[in-house]
């Protein structure tokens, strides 16, 4: 099978990084991948390492290696994934807190990035993840179209493998998501869950399990899930990198897929100034379409309340318009 000509370039390849290159090279992703790290020696011998995975590779003659922000010129996608994230003993903290050292992180990625091109779709991870997106999208002149962060693909990707596991299912067969800021006020949209067109309300009808799922406790252990991962094994990697990579999959075949990443809203449920998740139709120019999906009441109100919480950041670190 012959691998579509396509280029990614990795920012940053800390523990996150070097997951999401692992992740493109079992996925094919594409031909040429380059690496860019402020640590050059860590950078060459990634490229290098993974280098060697290749005569085992599905697809053995990709291009790996590391670079300069000169690499983005011809770039089809950007996977940001510099910066510092929440150590271990900084786990009851909120991820936000992470805010005025990565802006400045940010700054001098999306300066040199924006050096080069303007056409490559930018898929971010670095948290605070919604903050991120927002001051990218909106003060370097990119096309926001073209700029998107992982968002709550990976708390649904959990919320998908909880419920699947209660009712031992398949996980590919829940249909849902966990909408909000990536991170602590996250919320579940139950109105919209369903396994094979059966809504959540009535899955113990059809499902045998030892007990009915608890909405809330199944709400809660996904927030909490993130925390458990990072308090035993230091950082989370693995989960996030294949979300990344699996959007990034999206662009690069022009899927037109939906994924809940955040964006920057104009207007939908009467929010603006405020990069959180909602559904959203990826293809080959990055976000086709935002969708604001039908909500529960108390769902909406939750929805509101994340977005009110992210603000709440953006104006403490001078970001707001």
């Amino acid at each position: 099978m012959r691998m579509k000509s396509s280029k990614l370039v990795i920012v940053g390849v800390g523990n996150v990084g070097s997951a999401v290159l692992n992740c493109a090279l079992s996925l094919g992703l594409a031909s040429e991948i380059a690496i860019i790290d402020i640590k050059e020696k860590k950078a060459r011998g990634e490229a290098l390492d993974s280098s060697h995975a290749l005569p085992y590779a599905l697809h053995p003659n990709v291009n790996i290696r590391a670079g300069s922000f000169a690499e983005c010129t011809d770039a089809d996608v950007i996977i940001i994934a510099a910066g510092p994230s929440i150590l271990p003993e900084e786990a009851s903290k909120d991820r936000l807190a992470l805010a005025g050292k990565n802006i400045a992180v940010m700054k001098d990625v999306m300066t040199s990035i924006t050096q080069y091109t303007k056409e490559a779709v930018i898929i971010m991870i670095t948290n605070p993840l919604d903050i991120m997106v927002y001051y990218a999208q909106n003060f370097f002149g990119y096309p926001k179209n073209k700029i998107l962060g992982t968002g709550t693909t990976l708390e649904t990707a959990r919320f998908k493998q909880i419920i699947a596991s209660h009712y031992d299912l398949d996980p590919k067969n829940v249909h849902g998501y966990i909408l909000g800021e990536h991170g602590n006020s996250a919320f579940a949209a139950w109105s919209l869950v369903n396994i094979a067109a059966i809504p959540a309300a009535r899955l113990n009808e059809y499902f045998p399990a030892d007990q009915p799922l608890d909405f809330n406790k199944t709400a809660a252990q996904v927030i909490q899930v993130a925390y458990d991962v990072l308090n035993s094994k230091g950082w989370t990697n693995s989960g996030i990198a294949m979300a990344a990579c699996r959007i990034a999959r999206a662009v690069l075949f022009n899927e037109r897929s939906i994924f809940p990443v955040s964006t920057t809203l104009e207007g939908e449920y009467g929010l603006t100034g405020v990069a959180l998740s909602l559904p959203c139709v990826i293809a080959a120019e990055g976000v086709r379409q935002r969708l604001e999906v039908p909500l529960a009441d108390d769902e909406a109100a939750k929805l509101t309340a994340s977005a009110a919480n992210l603000k709440n950041v953006i104006k403490s670190v001078g970001l707001a318009k």
